[in-house]
């Protein structure tokens, strides 16, 4: 399949994207009112961004306890990749394995040449091959995409609105003058609160277009849709400890960890259905 865009989808992306810009212009603007060291705190909170944009890739594999292999080790699952990044024209990323109950696989990297490729144990005994190269297709695609850049530049100012919230005082004019501090806190807290579901929303665009690219990449939707039925099939039968261990990386799986109340209070990915659908008309179109 051909590598297509899909206008709707990127147009929704775009209308996203501006309102959080037009959201953050606001912010800014508010902000230079009420804090006289708002330049210290921004340089610092871009340097903290900084450090964890660079070394994301490490830290998403050690708090998952995954660790990168070998071909020796795992020659097939390096061979897959291997032909999936020549046919989706991308360098071959670092391969990660995680022992873990939960069939399931994330991607990292700051950019396309620092890419990593994680999947658990359980969904390497899980999926067949087709299956599989579907799931490893979808988060090659994250790194064609840039999905890690793209996010993390998105949520950069409703980190320092989260922040302000909880630790606004420390931001605060000299005069420590209370009334035009609490309304820069409560400024704040309003766009933390529009920017969360709005980078939510642009979350589960993204994945709508990684499951497009992986359609391409393989020339198969209807692998990536069975693995999708597949892997959400089993998360219903995992233990519960083993989804509160693993809640923080919600955002980064290609199926989202959907119990207990830290799933349901936002989704970063569409519905398992809803995504299902899509590639079933990608693969209708294909055969016409």
């Amino acid at each position: 399949m051909e590598w297509q865009t899909d206008w709707n989808l990127r147009a929704r992306m775009g209308v996203t994207m501006f309102l959080l810009f037009a959201l953050y212009l606001v912010f800014v603007g508010v902000l230079t009112l009420y804090f006289d060291n708002l330049l210290f705190a921004a340089l610092l909170l871009g340097a903290f961004s900084l450090v964890q944009f660079f070394f994301s890739g490490k830290l998403a594999l050690r708090s998952m306890g995954a660790k990168t292999v070998s071909e020796d080790e795992y020659p097939k699952l390096h061979a897959q990749v291997s032909r999936l990044s020549q046919q989706a024209d991308l360098p071959k990323p670092t391969v990660a394995v995680a022992e873990s109950r939960t069939p399931n696989a994330f991607a990292t990297g700051r950019s396309q040449k620092s890419g990593v490729v994680c999947v658990t144990t359980a969904l390497l005994e899980t999926l067949d091959d087709d299956e599989l190269e579907g799931v490893l297709a979808h988060e090659l695609a994250h790194i064609k995409n840039r999905d890690v850049a793209v996010m993390t530049i998105a949520s950069f100012l409703s980190t320092i609105a989260f922040l302000i919230v909880r630790w606004g005082w420390l931001f605060g004019g000299r005069d420590r003058n209370q009334a035009p501090l609490f309304v820069a806190i409560l400024v704040s807290l309003l766009v933390w609160v529009i920017s969360f579901l709005l980078i939510r929303a642009l979350s589960r665009y993204r994945e709508f277009a990684a499951d497009r690219g992986a359609a391409a990449i393989t020339g198969n939707p209807s692998a990536l849709a069975s693995a999708l039925m597949k892997i959400s099939g089993r998360m219903d039968k995992v233990p519960q400890e083993d989804l509160r261990e693993q809640a923080e990386m919600n955002a980064f799986f290609i199926i989202p960890i959907s119990k207990g109340f830290i799933g349901k209070l936002a989704r970063t990915h569409p519905p398992t259905e809803k995504r299902i659908e899509e590639l079933r008309k990608l693969e209708r179109q294909a055969e016409t």
